[in-house]
């Protein structure tokens, strides 16, 4: 499991909630999404315009799955529903993947 995405309306509040309440680290942050580390798993924080909640794996050969889109963090990943609907980002394996770093 590389990451799960859940949708907010407001990033940097719901980002701001999450460093207040767990030991996390931004490892990006902008006002359309963010990427919080726990120490185990990422969790996105999602516009509901820009991306579905999901949860997201990484796979060595995710372009059998589809056309694969590039990210502005470097990563390449197609959605697709599995049966019961629920969304699913395959991330290329080996894909770019931003160290943890502190955002003011």
């Amino acid at each position: 499991m590389h990451h799960v995405a859940i949708p907010v309306a407001d990033v940097k509040t719901a980002a701001d909630w999450y460093r207040a309440r767990f030991d996390v680290r931004t490892v990006y942050e902008d006002p359309t999404w963010a990427l919080l580390r726990f120490g185990n798993i990422d969790l996105a924080l999602v516009i509901p315009e820009q991306h579905p909640p999901h949860i997201a794996v990484e796979h060595p050969d995710a372009v059998q799955y589809g056309e694969l889109k590039a990210h502005r963090d470097g990563s390449a990943s197609v959605y697709v529903d599995d049966p019961f609907g629920n969304v699913i980002e395959i991330m290329q394996a080996g894909g770019a993947r931003r160290p943890a770093k502190q955002v003011a």
